[in-house]
């Protein structure tokens, strides 16, 4: 599947503390702030996607989640193997997921940017190495990913610009149909 992922999935989602590893092998997809089959969204909150290969172990993860957090508030099934599971968020975070979705990362709380590894483990053709995480690099406006923006752009950045995209509501809501047809 290859689904861009959402700004909700890689600024919100770690702040839920489930655990990289435990997503993936689950058939994690993508996180969201709304889902447009919905007629009422829960306020302060995510929903996550899923679309896990093996229900049984799905179920032990989502068990595990129960016991592990209070945070979950709701999930149901949609067809076709797909899983949601709504997530409040922590309400001392809300300044700063406030500030993620004006598109002020570099001005989220030092607290918030320690929530993200500076460095994470990259596995490319079979080989891993150790990388400096996409999230650290956005919040600390990174020499290199300015320089991948203005030779993509062809644009200078100053230095009061952001080097990461803006959080379009659409983009974040989850919208089944689309997604099939990535599948």
């Amino acid at each position: 599947m290859d689904i861009k992922k959402t700004i909700t999935s890689i600024f919100i989602v770690p702040t839920l503390s489930i655990g990289k590893e435990r997503l993936l092998d689950n058939g994690y997809i993508n996180g969201y702030i709304k889902d447009n089959r919905k007629d009422v969204q829960y306020e302060n909150c995510i929903y996550i996607l899923f679309r896990p290969e093996n229900l049984d172990k799905f179920r032990d993860f989502l068990d595990e989640e129960y016991e592990r957090t209070k945070s979950i508030i709701d999930d149901y099934d949609y067809e076709d193997g797909f899983v949601v599971v709504v997530y409040v968020l922590n309400v001392r975070l809300t300044d700063d997921i406030s500030l993620i979705k004006q598109g002020k990362y570099s001005q989220t709380s030092k607290k918030f940017q320690e929530i993200f590894p500076k460095v994470v483990k990259i596995k490319r053709n079979g080989y891993s190495k150790d990388e400096v995480s996409l999230q650290f690099r956005v919040f600390n406006k990174t020499e290199d990913l300015r320089q991948f923006w203005e030779d993509k752009f062809g644009v200078a950045f100053d230095e009061e610009m952001e080097v990461w995209g803006g959080f379009i509501e659409e983009d974040e809501t989850l919208n089944l149909d689309k997604i099939k047809e990535h599948v």
